[in-house]
């Protein structure tokens, strides 16, 4: 049987896998596809916990369901930092970001006109989870390029050092294992 870490989010128990990072440390696997009920009760703890805002903006791709959930929830409209340009894409603004659970460098970018929406609007980033906030700084630094105003940023789960932040608006924390892998 696989090492899990049990918890509850969102008042749902849930049992996240252990994965390892390292030799020396493991995380705890959290993946919110697929699980609707979760995400339901995720969007709406964190709307309940987030000053009010007019977009969400979230990075591509585990936060997808929640920001679209939180959207849905809210009727406000939500935009998605993409790793790649795509065709219907126009005059492209992007930064670089390096996250806990991607190896190497990997680029945010969002299409210009969805950006010039964001101008001296009250944006609310979201997040799956938040580890070392390299993520969430890109999705700031792009807000930031079109002068839109970050009223709050909000994640499902913080894990590692983010426990500690205290601008980020989390339901839970999920610490990093010490030695723990998974067989």
């Amino acid at each position: 049987m696989s090492a899990v870490h049990n918890m509850t989010i969102a008042g749902l128990a849930r049992s996240l896998p252990l994965c390892p990072l390292s030799d020396q440390l493991s995380i705890a696997a959290f993946v919110i596809f697929g699980d609707v009920e979760l995400t339901i009760a995720a969007a709406r703890d964190l709307i309940a916990a987030v000053p009010e805002f007019d977009f969400i903006v979230t990075p591509e791709a585990k936060s997808i369901p929640l920001a679209y959930e939180m959207a849905r929830q809210t009727g406000k409209k939500y935009f998605v930092a993409r790793k790649k340009a795509k065709l219907y894409m126009q005059s492209v603004v992007s930064v670089h970001v390096r996250s806990i659970t991607t190896d190497g460098v990997q680029t945010l970018m969002l299409d210009g006109a969805e950006g010039e929406q964001l101008r001296g609007k009250r944006v609310l980033i979201v997040d799956d989870v938040i580890s070392t906030g390299e993520s969430l700084a890109a999705v700031e630094a792009l807000v930031a390029k079109f002068d839109g105003n970050v009223v709050a940023k909000a994640a499902i789960l913080a894990e590692g050092d983010a426990i500690e932040r205290t601008d980020i608006t989390y339901l839970g924390t999920i610490p990093i294992f010490q030695n723990v892998h998974a067989p």
